[in-house]
């Protein structure tokens, strides 16, 4: 509310309209005045003022109108309205606080009363705007969370949810943008699948999957890296983005072993329902291009390079239970984790060799 309060004093009657003016400028407030009903809605839509002392008994549109017509106006704000009358019958009062009045007055106006219900009126409208105010805040920080949670369900699709609230909670998705930086790729995927789902009955596929995706999703939450995508039995992991993380290397081996050691709580379950199955794993260090990539119903985040290839590469070569690593990400674990040495290997796809190692186990603290 502003200061000073702003007052309309609607009476058809010049001298009840000074009377009021003198009373109520001398008390500090300002006012404004009109001279009938029609006059009084247009000043309260151009004035927008505190208060509003209306006469009830006026011309052409009385004050019981006015009163009703500004109550159902939902353009303007709550504007409290002190209705002035003669007739002080509980009827005539009962009448006049049913069309929407706040409070009423009755002629002659004794000056006392005249202050008291002012200032009871104005507390209220202050009152009133506090509420409405806050409310305005509240309804914002609801959308506001809303839009959030919008935005990481969106990204809780490729991204461990540690990550994607980080980003949400910095406010800029310009990170998701295309750009280039080393990682470290993983690639899984069962061995033995191919061969599996060409004779097992569908239900028996989706039951394995549930239960493969089910052991080794949380672990790729756990060391918070982000997955690009599943492939049927396959998928690709990397770590260092989109955001950076220092020891990309040891949390990709450690995943790693964790992954091998999931799936093979699981190949005796599978293996008494008759399917031989097992996992390869092959991991890779290197600079890659990534990026969102979709549309606006659906949209992944992926990786692109040399880097992917090899790790891809890799995968495919691993047997059963093994884990293999490029070179040079070999020679970033090795002080936390146990390597042997496979040497230069020609891989399918692949030009020219590359230098291979097993990853065996992690090394105790």
């Amino acid at each position: 509310m502003r200061d000073p309060a702003r007052i309309l004093v609607v009476d058809d009657v010049a001298d009840n309209v000074e009377i009021l003016r003198m009373r109520l400028t001398s008390l500090g407030y300002e006012v404004v005045v009109a001279e009938d009903g029609e006059q009084a809605l247009a000043k309260v839509r151009a004035a927008l003022p505190d208060l509003v002392l209306l006469d009830i008994m006026m011309p052409r549109v009385d004050g019981l109108e006015v009163v009703r017509r500004l109550k159902a106006d939902k353009s303007l704000p709550f504007i409290p309205v002190i209705l002035v009358t003669a007739k002080a019958s509980p009827k005539d009062v009962a009448a006049g606080l049913d069309a929407g009045g706040d409070d009423y007055l009755t002629k002659p106006v004794d000056h006392g009363a005249l202050v008291a219900r002012v200032r009871a009126m104005l507390r209220i409208k202050t009152l009133h705007d506090e509420v409405q105010a806050l409310n305005k805040g509240l309804e914002a920080k609801v959308r506001e969370q809303v839009e959030e949670l919008g935005r990481v369900g969106r990204l809780r699709r490729f991204l461990a949810p540690q990550l994607a609230q980080a980003i949400v909670s910095a406010g800029d998705e310009k990170i998701l943008e295309n750009h280039r930086r080393e990682v470290v790729a993983l690639f899984c995927d069962l061995r033995g699948f191919t061969g599996f789902s060409e004779t097992a009955e569908p239900e028996d596929i989706m039951a394995v999957l549930k239960e493969y995706h089910g052991a080794v999703g949380p672990l790729i939450r756990k060391h918070e890296g982000t997955l690009d995508r599943f492939t049927g039995d396959g998928m690709l992991v990397f770590f260092n983005d989109p955001l950076p993380c220092e020891d990309a290397p040891e949390r990709a081996a450690r995943l790693a072993i964790e992954m091998r050691d999931a799936v093979a709580g699981l190949v005796g379950s599978w293996t008494k329902r008759g399917h031989k199955l097992g996992l390869g794993i092959g991991m890779a260090q290197g600079y890659a291009t990534l990026g969102r990539i979709g549309f606006e119903d659906r949209f992944d985040y992926t990786a692109i390079g040399a880097v992917i290839n090899l790790a891809a590469r890799l995968c495919g070569e691993a047997g059963d239970g093994e884990v293999l690593m490029s070179g040079r990400l070999a020679a970033a674990v090795e002080a936390m984790a146990e390597v042997e040495d496979l040497g230069e290997r020609l891989l399918k796809g692949m030009a020219r060799p590359a230098a291979v190692a097993k990853l065996r186990a992690l090394r105790l603290a």
